[in-house]
């Protein structure tokens, strides 16, 4: 079943347009949280996926034991070694909170890990986030994080989670689903569950959904949105993939998604666009996005490399991906060259 068009041009509506019209971070200022001492891949492939389907600016937040390694991958990302075992979150706060005031969107979860100064700094991470309105990924570890306390999410609107078979499992046992319920109908009830925050379901079909119930005043206030506005929708695409699901992939996916978010609070900020598009509607239209360029890209990969396809195999096929899905001009891959802004 297709992506409906309606969902496709409002996807484009908030892609920033190629015609030297913006400047430097008008079309993204992503941060990536995680990164510890065994994990160094899953915070590089989130934060360069992101540069590659056309973010600005990639922000990776992490350990000092992870940061040597991450640099050394690009010279693109910009690292910040802030989260210390031997600091509080009270001491670094005050840096934290600067930096993310900075960003457009915040990904945590790639490379977290489970050891406990990270998740404390996770949390923090997560809080201040929702103070500054920040539209929010959380993936991985930070899917188990919220499972051990749903209150750090429930109710945020401007939150996509992206959970794999297991985490939703464990994420559905942690909200009280019925598992008499459909399958396919099982997402609805997660995002239900959780106040209205969008659920990207990973399978052999992504299903993406937003479920709210009517916003009440203090949810209305928190996500900048109508009192009494609601949203049920569910959305499936089921565009081909790669027959390999290798280690890693789910770090693409929460970049790509964490990217068109970026955009979203752009076009929400009036850096392009004409604001047609409800910021509401924001983490839905990016999770779609993001499955169908991943998702893309994973079959483009998995075509060159067969069996032997390792998630590195994908980040040249981000670019062909996104021009497959929304073509090649200003709101695609490309436009005419031009005279541009520095």
């Amino acid at each position: 079943m297709p992506v409906p068009k309606h969902i496709l041009n409002q996807i484009k509506a908030i892609i920033p347009p190629l015609n030297g019209s913006l400047h430097k971070g008008q079309s993204g200022r992503v941060g990536v949280l995680g990164g510890a001492l065994d994990y160094t891949g899953a915070p590089f492939f989130a934060s360069i996926s992101a540069l590659r389907i056309g973010a600005d600016l990639s922000h990776v937040i992490c350990s000092p034991t992870a940061a040597g390694a991450i640099k050394s991958y690009s010279p693109d990302l910009i690292v910040h070694p802030i989260l210390r075992e031997d600091q509080t979150p009270e001491q670094v706060k005050p840096t934290l909170d600067s930096l993310l005031s900075r960003l457009h969107v915040l990904i945590v979860g790639p490379g977290l890990g489970r050891e406990d100064y990270m998740i404390k700094y996770a949390k923090l991470a997560l809080n201040i986030a929702k103070e500054q309105g920040m539209y929010v990924v959380l993936d991985a570890d930070a899917l188990w994080m919220i499972g051990q306390d749903l209150a750090l999410i429930r109710g945020y609107r401007r939150a996509v989670l992206t959970p794999n078979v297991m985490e939703f499992k464990r994420l559905s046992e942690s909200v009280d689903i019925d598992p008499k319920i459909p399958p396919e109908e099982r997402a609805m009830h997660v995002s239900r569950a959780l106040g209205g925050v969008t659920v990207l379901q990973k399978g052999p079909s992504d299903i993406i959904c937003t479920n709210t119930g009517e916003a009440t005043k203090e949810q209305a206030q928190l996500n900048k949105i109508s009192e009494g506005e609601s949203t049920e929708e569910r959305v499936v695409v089921d565009i081909p993939g790669g027959l390999k699901r290798c280690g890693g992939q789910g770090d693409i996916l929460s970049g790509s998604v964490g990217t068109i978010m970026a955009w979203g609070k752009c076009f929400e900020s009036g850096a392009f666009g004409d604001g047609s598009i409800p910021p509401s509607r924001i983490p839905l239209l990016a999770a779609v996005g993001g499955s169908m360029v991943t998702r893309t890209a994973s079959r483009h990969a998995f075509g060159l490399h067969g069996r032997g396809v390792v998630t590195q195999d994908m980040i040249p096929e981000i670019g062909r991906a996104f021009a497959e899905i929304f073509g090649e001009g200003e709101k695609g891959w490309g436009a005419p060259t031009g005279e541009g802004k520095l």
